[in-house]
């Protein structure tokens, strides 16, 4: 892209990155997998707490892009800045990692959504033919993107405005047949679904918050092309607020319209069967084509941060620098290249696991929540340090209380995670230490590992045992 701001990113395209990031393939399955978990009540709860801890975070970004413009790789470089060079490392690859494993969940959630009208051919995504049609559509889009980035975000802005609609008109028939004594029977639970205690209920919805959410930081990602710096904490706090308005709606409605056992039963994406049992089969029509639109678009995008994360990082010295190459058209190549086969690699891997389309979901969510949180720490640590806040020192405890929050926030996540998701994200982050940071640590010459640093390889080492054996025993199972 051209360095002058004629080729720069403005407000409005920024704004629609974090909007085409966010607006994926979670809002679509939020009425299946919330009814499963609570009623209108646990779910009222379950957004305050994701929706407070998301806005604490958009906060922080917005905070750091304003205090640190010097810092434009986005979410891994302040990580680094903070807690040194490992950390930055696993921050960038965790997040590039986290990005593949959702672009994987996309196309197991296009071929469930095929597999709705053809489910001898696709079934539930993960069948052989499945698996073949999401191979040519990655390296279809891969070739496409290596035509330009211009070229690719002037789509992503197109096909962000494209998916919309059907969720409005989805809201718009929720909103239409709503039914208060239905919205009444479901608040505490309903009829026909497992007891369980109020904690488990929120808990159990918290990963699919995460995943929904993830694209928050779309527009620090892209710091580097913004026309005006102060455009990225915009673009944050204006895509967070629309996105999260329309997925509270998304949650909420269906529980007016039809009983929570019904809408728990239906198939993926569940949006559509959420439609259908209030207009016909019309609705789920609607809906799937919106679904194909929505996660081609939001695929494009995540291609585009994954290499652009990998890139990033290699420019910094945090990943080896063969993925800080251009072609000619400015596009990182042979970051686009490293995502796409390790995108492939994992699609194939879903022919063996029992419910792809979950664990692909909670495992792109858990792997994202480690950036998040070495985040959310440097925003403590830069408003306790004061640096930036020469003009404004009125705003520093402000900032730091706000970045505290996203702390605890994240933390919790964690914990509704469970231990079984942490475990595996270690075992995945073993080898990319091994190969990838010690690959580019012996590029500068530069020492592995400080005695702290050394103790949390160590530590995640312990981790990666215990998922492998996990794993290899079956107490662990994808």
């Amino acid at each position: 892209m051209a360095d002058t701001s004629a080729g720069k990113l403005s407000l409005p395209i920024l704004t629609a990155m974090v909007v085409g990031s966010m607006v994926g393939a979670g809002i679509f399955n939020l009425p299946g997998r919330f009814a499963t978990a609570t009623g209108p009540f646990g779910a009222i709860i379950a957004w305050m707490i994701a929706g407070t801890g998301m806005y604490m975070l958009a906060r922080v970004f917005q905070a750091l892009a304003e205090r640190r413009p010097d810092i434009d790789a986005g979410v891994f470089a302040y990580a680094k800045a903070g807690f040194g060079d490992y950390m930055g490392f696993l921050s960038a690859f965790g997040y590039w990692l986290g990005s593949c494993l959702g672009n994987v969940f996309y196309w197991v959630l296009i071929g469930s959504t095929l597999g709705r009208f053809f489910p001898d051919i696709f079934g539930d995504g993960s069948s052989a033919t499945a698996i073949l049609v999401s191979l040519a559509g990655i390296w279809a889009f891969h070739f496409m993107i290596l035509r330009g980035v211009e070229q690719a975000t002037f789509i992503n802005t197109v096909v962000t405005v494209a998916k919309i609609v059907p969720l409005i008109v989805a809201v718009l028939a929720f909103i239409f047949f709503f039914n208060y004594a239905q919205f009444s029977e479901n608040f505490f639970g309903g009829v026909g679904m497992p007891e369980k205690t109020l904690l488990a209920q929120v808990r159990d919805t918290m990963l699919i918050t995460v995943f929904v959410f993830l694209g928050i930081e779309g527009a620090s990602v892209y710091s580097r092309y913004a026309r005006k710096r102060s455009d990225v904490g915009s673009a944050t706090i204006l895509g967070f607020v629309a996105v999260t308005g329309l997925m509270v709606a998304v949650t909420m409605l269906p529980y007016a319209t039809a009983p929570r056992a019904a809408i728990a039963g239906v198939a993926n994406p569940s949006l559509a069967g959420a439609l259908e049992l209030v207009v016909g089969h019309w609705g789920a029509v609607f809906i799937s084509v919106g679904v194909l639109i929505s996660v081609l678009g939001a695929y494009l995008a995540w291609s585009l941060i994954c290499a652009e994360v990998l890139f990033a990082a290699a420019k910094s010295q945090d990943m080896p620098k063969l993925f800080a190459a251009q072609n000619r058209n400015r596009v990182p190549a042979n970051a686009l290249w490293m995502t796409n086969i390790v995108v492939s690699s994992f699609v194939i891997s879903t022919y063996w696991s029992r419910d792809a389309f979950n664990f692909m979901l909670d495992m792109a969510s858990v792997t994202a929540l480690l950036p998040y949180l070495l985040v959310a720490g440097y925003g403590v640590l830069l408003a306790r340090s004061g640096l930036g806040y020469e003009t404004t020192p009125h705003e520093q405890r402000r900032d730091q209380i706000i970045a505290w929050i996203a702390v605890i926030y994240t933390l919790f996540m964690f914990v509704a995670a469970g231990l079984k998701y942490v475990l595996l994200v270690t075992v995945l982050f073993v080898p990319g230490t091994v190969v990838l940071y010690i690959w580019a640590r012996r590029e500068q010459g530069a020492r592995l590992f400080t005695p702290a640093e050394l103790v949390i390889f160590i530590a995640t080492l312990a981790g990666g045992a215990a998922g492998a054996y996990g794993l290899a025993t079956g107490l662990i199972t994808p």
